[in-house]
């Protein structure tokens, strides 16, 4: 675009020029050009670096730390199935795709992008809403390595359910091109349309033609929203004392031993009300901190330091609230280095950019120690569907959920008409993309099945928690 003149003081200031077709155009062939460095059928290819890589050493290397005592927890938790094991792995993918080709087209990327980091949540507005809900390793960086990894998690996950190689080719297929023809329709859309989408679960109800299909999505709703506090508290909250307390429950939930942890959370919490928007610092301060403990949570945070805080109004109202500690994101020795100085706020920043809508409580603080969190509600009708009953046709519809919702998220920071031009109206992309996850299932699974050997060999320990 030719320089902005630069104008005289006598000059009436010009509208800001609208972005016109011929723009999106001129973007669009852009990436339709990049298909000369980088075919789309280059994609689908899956050569294992030859670099020494060593599964097990890179899950040694990111257990760097974590708890000691809770490391086997993740392991035992990891060996289950290659499905678990993928969920736990990011850090070993983030390795491989370093190594796969990319245009050079940039987005806010989720970091650890596979079919269970998608779900149902409440907005503000307690509407149910369907998309990414996990941000532990969000980074900008290129577009295909969210793609790449939820395309090969649809095979692990189909292989899991006992699906067939043609059955999961097929959920693959639908999810890309799911997240093709979503990134086609942003990059037609204003910035300000692009923000304001968002998939409505009940539309995705109203929308469902299969009676028995409509009743398990009425049912997941069912569940999701039976999923907020009200519910949890009488579960793992007990009067004691004149008061409320955390129910004890080693080594998933316990109270801290150190004696100096009330005045630590105060002030952790008074830090944290500070990156919270003026109008949420009201709502925040009906509310007093009444206890405090120490949760273990998911499969790949297992080790690092999460609790819950509970918080109670003058008249006895339930808020509790998730702490999670937030290190650096697997992505960063292989993209930009993280912009800002506490992970917390990395976390909070690329949540908020990729979703819909956010947590009202989201928030960030440091503590004396070094390390990061960030902060948000417990639960608040965040829900995953249950995969492990989904038929091959439920997992097909629940993965074109999943491509499109990426592909919004990544419309927002990304070019969607420089992208989507890339990616071009017909299958080549797809198919390419149906190559790698198969290739890179198989990966996973040799993968899982080193770390069970690891853990027989006695070189790493794994705990069971049943």
């Amino acid at each position: 675009m030719p320089a902005r003149a630069k104008a005289s003081r006598k000059a009436r200031p010009k509208a800001p020029r609208a972005p016109s077709a011929a723009c999106r155009a001129e973007r669009e062939s852009a990436g339709r050009a990049l298909r000369r460095d980088v075919p789309r059928a280059a994609h689908g290819q899956w050569k294992r670096a030859g670099d020494g890589r060593d599964p097990v050493g890179i899950l040694e290397a990111s257990n760097k730390g974590r708890l000691a005592n809770l490391i086997p927890i993740r392991y035992g938790r990891m060996v289950k199935s290659p499905f678990t094991f993928m969920r736990g792995s990011a850090a070993v993918m983030a390795h491989d795709l370093a190594h796969t080709p990319v245009t050079g087209l940039t987005a806010q990327l989720c970091g650890d992008c596979h079919v269970l980091n998608f779900g149902l949540f409440a907005t503000p507005e307690r509407h149910l809403v369907f998309d990414l809900n996990d941000f532990d390793e969000t980074l900008p960086g290129p577009w295909e390595w969210d793609v790449k990894r939820l395309a090969a998690s649809v095979v692990v996950a189909g292989r899991d359910n006992g699906f067939t190689d043609s059955q999961c080719r097929d959920a693959v297929m639908a999810c890309m091109r799911s997240y093709r023809e979503g990134v086609r329709a942003c990059a037609r859309m204003s910035p300000l349309e692009v923000w304001y989408l968002h998939l409505d679960w009940q539309d995705v109800i109203d929308r469902e033609t299969d009676i028995r299909a409509k009743r398990i999505e009425e049912k997941v709703a069912e569940a999701a929203r039976k999923r907020v506090i009200e519910h949890l508290f009488p579960r793992i909250v007990k009067a004691s004392g004149g008061g409320f307390r955390f129910v004890d429950q080693p080594p998933l939930l316990h109270h801290a031993p150190d004696l100096k942890i009330e005045q630590r959370v105060a002030r952790a919490m008074a830090a944290y009300r500070h990156t919270l928007p003026a109008d949420r610092r009201v709502l925040f301060d009906r509310y007093e901190v009444r206890d405090f403990a120490l949760k273990v949570v998911g499969i790949g945070s297992v080790g690092t330091r999460c609790a819950v805080v509970l918080l109670m109004s003058r008249d006895d109202d339930v808020l509790i609230l998730q702490v999670k500690e937030a290190r650096a994101s697997v992505l960063e020795p292989y993209a930009k280095r993280c912009r800002y100085e506490n992970q917390g706020e990395r976390v909070v920043a690329g949540q908020r950019l990729m979703q819909s809508s956010s947590d009202i409580f989201l928030g960030w603080v440091g503590d004396v120690d070094g390390r990061d969190y960030y902060i948000r509600q417990l639960r608040d009708m965040k829900f995953s569907a249950p995969l492990e009953q989904a038929t091959a046709r439920q997992l097909d519809q629940y993965v074109k959920l999943c491509g499109w919702s990426l592909a919004r998220a990544h419309a927002k920071s990304g070019d969607a008409a420089a992208i989507g031009g890339y990616l071009g109206k017909g299958e080549r992309f797809d198919e390419a993309l149906v190559r790698f996850a198969v290739a890179y299932a198989d990966q996973t699974e040799r993968d899982h099945a080193a770390l069970v050997k690891a853990v027989r060999s006695g070189r790493v320990e794994m705990l069971s928690e049943q």
